[in-house]
């Protein structure tokens, strides 16, 4: 009698570890392609590179700049600011997949305004387009830090 007492509390226990270990491995909303490490540490990658872009290469060179430069070096900036807000409160890849989307915009927006000042162009981001593709310089993209990935910019 004890035995079968013992077996059918190993078997219950055995059965509600398997469905946990399935729950977690299938939560709606994981991205399978990063862990929660990756996503964090390619957020950070984006964020540094974003940040170390911002550091002007002398300050006489941003203020020559014409309005369109000037609304993408601040569309940058609200970028990082934005991605910085969202990487530290961030939890799960998708939310630091977000910082990451953020901080990419950002240096698109930095590249906009480095090209219309004359300033050399930093070497290719992974996975950028090639120049072809990219809007010509001074046609700077509206801002969009603060609208969620998805949602239409205003």
């Amino acid at each position: 009698m004890a035995f079968m007492i013992t077996l059918s509390v190993l078997l219950i226990a055995g059965a509600v570890v398997g469905v946990t270990a399935l729950r977690r491995a299938h939560r709606p909303g994981r991205s399978p392609g990063l862990s929660d490490l990756d996503a964090e540490a390619e957020a950070n990658q984006w964020l540094v590179r974003l940040g170390g872009g911002l550091v002007p290469p002398g300050v006489r060179v941003w203020a020559g700049a014409d309005a369109e430069t000037a609304r993408s070096l601040t569309c940058a900036v609200e970028c990082h600011r934005s991605a910085r807000e969202r990487l530290a409160t961030a939890r799960t890849a998708e939310e630091y997949g977000e910082a990451t989307r953020l901080a990419r915009e950002g240096l698109r927006h930095l590249r906009e305004a480095r090209t219309a000042l004359g300033i050399e162009e930093e070497p290719p981001t992974p996975g950028s387009r090639p120049r072809a593709a990219r809007r010509p310089a001074g046609a700077a993209a509206p801002c969009r830090a603060d609208v969620p990935a998805g949602a239409a910019a205003p």
